[in-house]
């Protein structure tokens, strides 16, 4: 019973701290944004959401109204497999934090649209396991990503001939920059994208979301080929003029993160996933001495 209490105290922690800040690597991208903006209604913009992000954690409320979908991401080793009760836990903490006012109760059956009123239901949180052979410690990383922003989601099955000419990846580069086009202010930005790259298309959607929820958003793509992409579509996007909250200036988004792996030879899966500026993520890391690690 204690290891349930010690665990269920951290993902309840998780859970506050996450609701009530927005991720640290995302809120100095928001003020070099801020520093750096000449359009004076988007610069009043950003200072207005990074004004809610402090209030938020001086009064104990959530930073925006929608509490998002919450995604688990949890990694472990041989000496650190998690517990069969972990998304008990899970679950039972997000009751507690929406009784609590830390989340508005917003999740619902899909077809019939009940509402329990607590934030349970089937599939939540969602949860993402990865083994790691060797890791000593349990990691878990917790996403709120709003659901404003996956009304611009997009998804494609791109052949060969579509994806580049000569080499170029023009194809990938013109899709992405349409569809943040579309999207326009519905995504609440300035914010990120994350772009899944390969396998067939479940693999490219948890690719883009992954990639977005859990890369710190000032990080370098360890690719080179992938760093200079993401370099590139940056740039690329911030000159479209859309701005924060949709309303012109120099910063549509703050990070495009690519996540990648093989695919067939007939395909080329992409899928991008947007991301809100309220980046509501973190993250622990718990030793089997005890030690506890925060992250993110």
């Amino acid at each position: 019973m204690s290891k349930y209490k010690d665990l269920y105290g951290h993902v309840y922690d998780m859970i506050y701290r996450s609701t009530t800040s927005i991720s640290p690597d995302v809120e100095d991208l928001m003020n070099k944004a801020l520093d750096q903006e000449s359009n004076p209604t988007a610069k009043s913009m950003m200072k207005a959401m990074l004004d809610d992000a402090k209030m938020a954690g001086e009064k104990v409320k959530p930073v925006c109204q929608s509490p998002g979908f919450p995604t688990v991401y949890v990694s472990f080793g041989d000496n650190s497999v998690p517990g069969e009760d972990l998304k008990q836990i899970w679950a039972e903490a997000l009751i507690e934090g929406t009784k609590n006012s830390l989340l508005r109760p917003s999740m619902v059956h899909t077809l019939t649209r009940k509402n329990p009123g607590d934030n349970s239901g089937i599939g939540v949180p969602n949860f993402e396991f990865d083994y790691v052979p060797g890791q000593e410690y349990l990691e878990m990383l917790l996403s709120f990503k709003g659901c404003g922003a996956e009304l611009a989601n997009a998804m494609k099955i791109f052949t060969v001939a579509q994806l580049e000419k000569g080499n170029d990846f023009s194809g990938l580069k013109r899709w992405v920059l349409d569809t943040v086009i579309k999207g326009g202010g519905k995504p609440c930005p300035p914010g990120g994208i994350g772009i899944g790259l390969g396998g067939q298309m479940d693999v490219a959607c948890k690719l883009a979301r992954k990639a977005i929820s859990t890369r710190r958003w000032d990080d370098v793509n360890p690719d080179p080929m992938y760093a200079d992409l993401e370099k590139e579509l940056l740039e690329n996007i911030n000159s479209l003029g859309i701005g924060a909250a949709g309303t012109g200036g120099d910063t549509t988004l703050l990070a495009v993160k690519i996540n990648a792996v093989s695919t067939h030879t007939a395909i080329a899966p992409a899928a991008i996933s947007f991301h809100c500026w309220a980046a509501r993520r973190t993250g622990v890391r718990l030793y089997p001495d005890g030690k506890k690690e925060i992250i993110l």
